[in-house]
């Protein structure tokens, strides 16, 4: 963590306003996509932790296929293609925090995998459009389909 004194600044009042009102859970890729999955048939769990030693929740989870699936945005998380890698304010500050998200992106990706989970990370701007959303729900259907037998998800369960 950064000494106090270099602790990120808003560049100005809104600036400020908009970051503290950022959303870390329910954000607007996240929900289009979980309705999506809603439509197929598959009920989940949110922003649980599935393994207890493990203090980070996922955004959505099958607790039954032991699948996790996490909405990354580009910004906070370094997406290889929206990811800026020149921060105009704060340059000083963004680089190495975006670093640590990576890092820990890692680490609770390997340490799920260990306790036997299926881990799925799907960046913000592969929900940008209707299509992309349906495709990459399509997708992780599939994934609970092979995960619990195949078949139709159970109505109102999972």
């Amino acid at each position: 963590m950064a000494e106090r004194w270099r602790q990120p600044f808003a560049s100005s009042e809104a600036v400020r306003r908009r970051m503290s009102a950022q959303r870390r859970e329910g954000t607007g890729p996240e929900v289009a996509l979980r309705h999506e999955l809603h439509a197929l048939g598959l009920r989940y769990r949110l922003h649980v932790a599935p393994v207890p030693s493990l203090r980070r929740k996922v955004d959505v989870v099958f607790s039954r296929a032991r699948l996790a699936v996490f909405v990354d945005g580009c910004f906070w998380h370094g997406c290889p293609e929206h990811g800026r890698r020149h921060h105009g304010v704060n340059g000083w500050y963004w680089p190495d925090k975006i670093a640590r998200n990576r890092t820990r992106d890692l680490d609770t990706t390997a340490r799920l995998e260990a306790e036997g989970w299926r881990v799925v990370r799907v960046w913000e701007h592969d929900l940008s459009s209707p299509a992309g959303t349906r495709a990459v729900a399509l997708e992780i259907r599939a994934l609970w389909q092979r995960a619990t037998g195949g078949g139709a998800p159970p109505s109102g369960q999972l």
